[in-house]
């Protein structure tokens, strides 16, 4: 569940951070840990390498910790991996009769092990497996639990404050607003900055009728390289005078290497 954006133009984004070890790095994981199983993802076969690959380190990594957090991402980089065996699966391999079925069944793995996961997480209380099945699988249940949570210490994370904000989006404006910068205020520099947060701001503020304070989001998302309309585009959607627009260039400097470093404050943007 994403908050739209009408400034900036969308990148698909995901939580996930891809892993670029190389294939023999891989294959030598798998052979020296044979817990991995690494044979059900088909690993001889040259289409969907790369989630493949996320997947089967990520695996690895669970071998030392499988918290809850882990069981989500390991949800998440299963849909990629399965995205691209549903369009593999579409492909005729020449030369190679049992290679269609060798993905079929490393789908229908796939596709088990989604189903395995939502049942795993079906009775967990924590905000960010509620967040996952209330999203994910459409939970009521869920999404009750998870809202009920609202002003407690359980979602006072950047993450948790943007998830809050995907429900207010089509309900209330301000708080959707209010939501998003605290998202910002709780970011660790440590952890990656959510360009959905930016993106989200950027829409927000233009339907809360704040065209200085949009177009300096839109700015700030540019400092995150996140791709925005042509200059002379914005210009006329916002109307402003010359001077506001290269002040608040200046302004969206000084906010995204404060959100960088984890000492974001709301009053940077007044």
């Amino acid at each position: 569940m994403k908050l739209p954006s009408a400034v900036l133009i969308l990148l698909t984004s995901s939580l996930l951070s891809g892993c670029f070890e190389s294939r023999k790095n891989t294959d030598q994981l798998c052979e020296q840990t044979p817990e991995l199983n690494c044979t059900v993802f088909n690993t001889s076969d040259g289409q969907c390498r790369i989630p493949r690959t996320d997947l089967i380190w990520h695996r690895y990594d669970m071998l030392k910790s499988d918290d809850e957090a882990m069981i989500v991402e390991d949800y998440y980089l299963l849909k990629e991996y399965r995205k691209c065996l549903e369009l593999a699966s579409q492909i005729q391999p020449i030369e190679q009769a049992d290679l269609k079925a060798r993905r079929f069944k490393a789908l229908m793995y796939a596709i088990e092990e989604q189903q395995r996961i939502t049942m795993e997480l079906s009775q967990s209380t924590s905000p960010s497996s509620l967040y996952f099945l209330w999203t994910e699988t459409g939970s009521h249940a869920a999404r009750r639990q998870f809202l009920s949570m609202e002003g407690s210490n359980a979602l006072e994370t950047s993450f948790m404050q943007y998830a809050l904000a995907t429900y207010y989006i089509s309900r209330d404006k301000q708080k959707t607003y209010e939501l998003l910068n605290r998202s910002l205020e709780l970011h660790q520099e440590s952890e990656p900055v959510n360009k959905e947060v930016i993106q989200s701001l950027a829409s927000v503020t233009q339907s809360l009728d704040r065209p200085r304070e949009s177009y300096l989001w839109a700015m700030v998302g540019e400092q995150f390289d996140i791709p925005i309309a042509p200059e002379n585009e914005l210009r006329l959607l916002f109307g402003l005078k010359d001077s506001d627009y290269t002040e608040l260039a200046e302004q969206a400097k000084n906010v995204s290497k404060a959100i960088s470093n984890g000492e974001y404050s709301r009053q940077l943007t007044q």
